[in-house]
């Protein structure tokens, strides 16, 4: 009787043990789940924490919907001339909503990833078809991905309830037939803007060059313009002094002009004048009191 006992005892914690194990599950901090009945959803987006299920008629599925990442293989897209680039890109995608997600891919990630991936070439097929060479190189890769994006964001969540949060263009590249195509028309851009940089830089320089010369020429005119009229004020103020001077004491500006002469004429070596004794240049030298002109 006493082993029977235990037996019954033992069995009913066994059964107890199992019992709170098939009805009691923890969702994690990181996780949404579903609860169904017989593969039917009969609960949607289960929080974290402790929650109650009926043992063998129902069941629950966890998903991860932390940030997921999709790293896509190179890809080779027109643009809208009909030329080719390689793209390098990955997505980021996350479960939003538990239920729409299991309904569509049965809660496999592989599906999803396969479900996803098409959408996403497709959408960026679409979006560099709308775009020419110049512009996918010159526009920025976040402003170049932010409508498909949002594009892809809206599709998703309704068709698989999964966001897609992010569409990263890690390269852009040429193949190798566009490529120099690309980089010879670039490089005959950025020359013919350098003649014309260098055009109007030369213009420049001559309009900044003849307005120096014009300046030059009115400054000159102008300076020997005052020039002149300073030399013959000076010239009038002289002869006004002479003037005045020859009135006050002739005969002693008469002098003094033979000394400048006697000096000028006499001061080098190996001079000869040729004048007769009685010549009037040596009228101060042969006598001290000359006659006075005319008398």
């Amino acid at each position: 009787m006493i082993n029977n006992r235990s037996l019954l005892i033992v069995g009913g914690l066994a059964a107890v043990a199992w019992l709170a194990s098939s009805s009691l599950y923890i969702v994690d901090e990181t996780e949404r789940a579903v609860k169904l009945r017989f593969g039917e959803v009969i609960e949607e987006n289960i929080q974290p924490g402790l929650h109650f299920k009926i043992p063998i008629t129902q069941t629950v599925r966890t998903f991860d919907t932390r940030l997921l990442t999709l790293d896509t293989d190179p890809s080779r897209y027109l643009t809208q001339e009909q030329k080719a680039v390689i793209v390098d890109s990955f997505v980021q995608w996350q479960v939003v909503n538990p239920t729409r997600y299991y309904e569509a891919t049965a809660g496999d990630e592989m599906m999803a990833v396969r479900l996803i991936q098409p959408r996403v070439d497709e959408s960026l097929r679409n979006e560099f078809g709308r775009l020419n060479l110049q512009q996918i190189i010159a526009e920025r890769r976040d402003e170049l991905m932010a409508g498909p994006t949002q594009e892809l964001d809206r599709l998703l969540q309704n068709e698989l309830g999964v966001a897609i949060r992010d569409i990263r263009v890690k390269q852009i590249d040429l193949p190798e037939d566009v490529s120099q195509a690309v980089y010879d028309r670039m490089r005959s851009e950025r020359e013919r803007e350098a003649r014309e940089w260098r055009a109007q830089g030369q213009e420049e320089a001559e309009r900044l060059r003849a307005n120096a010369d014009r300046r030059r020429q009115v400054l000159l005119a102008q300076a020997t313009e005052r020039a002149e009229t300073l030399r013959g004020e000076g010239d009038a103020e002289a002869a006004g002094i002479y003037s005045q001077a020859y009135q006050q004491d002739a005969e002693f500006f008469s002098f003094y002009r033979s000394l400048n002469a006697y000096r000028d004429s006499l001061s080098g070596d190996g001079n000869m004048l040729v004048l007769e004794p009685t010549s009037d240049f040596f009228r101060y030298l042969n006598s001290p009191n000359p006659p006075a002109n005319g008398d």
